[in-house]
């Protein structure tokens, strides 16, 4: 059974975090939830990325605030694939993180989602698991219909406002 990691660097980041799982549930995908810290344990998040290339592991959610070097290093160690979420965490609103996240050295890619983007990078995580998995590819094309299907009916009723007037 396909996994998604979701690690933050720190709990801090939870309540932007929370979309993703939410996400992930939603798509019934499994999943673990860690907080690790690309400063102040390095080493164990080292570890943690080393051991998802032998693991049930498919795909590694990391959010970060400020310097945002946790998917990085996770990146770093491990050959899955790893989706950053910066986090609106200081003064610069979240750029310093994005900067950080998507500014990766060529060899080790960090996907890189919108500033506080938690739901986007679960459902690119299940994007990435439905290449294998043609349920979880079924219940994608259905949310992508009924996304449509909610822009046509706002469409409509816009249509009728306006005609209103």
């Amino acid at each position: 059974m396909s996994k998604v990691a979701v690690i933050m660097g720190s709990d801090s980041d939870f309540p932007v975090v929370k979309a993703a799982i939410e996400e992930l549930k939603a798509f019934g995908v499994a999943y673990e939830v860690h907080v690790m810290s690309a400063h102040r344990t390095p080493e164990q998040a080292a570890a943690f990325a080393k051991a998802t290339c032998d693991n049930d592991v498919d795909v590694i959610i990391a959010a970060a605030g400020k310097a945002a070097h946790l998917a990085g290093v996770l990146a770093a160690h491990t050959v899955k694939p790893v989706i950053g979420i910066p986090v609106k965490s200081s003064t610069l609103d979240g750029l310093d993180a994005l900067l950080a996240t998507v500014q990766m050295p060529s060899g080790i890619p960090v996907a890189t989602v919108a500033i506080d983007g938690a739901a986007n990078a679960a459902i690119l995580a299940v994007q990435m698991l439905a290449l294998s998995d043609p349920a979880l590819k079924e219940q994608l094309i259905a949310r992508k219909a009924k996304m449509e299907t909610g822009v046509l009916e706002k469409d409509k009723a816009m249509q009728e406002r306006v005609a209103a007037l």
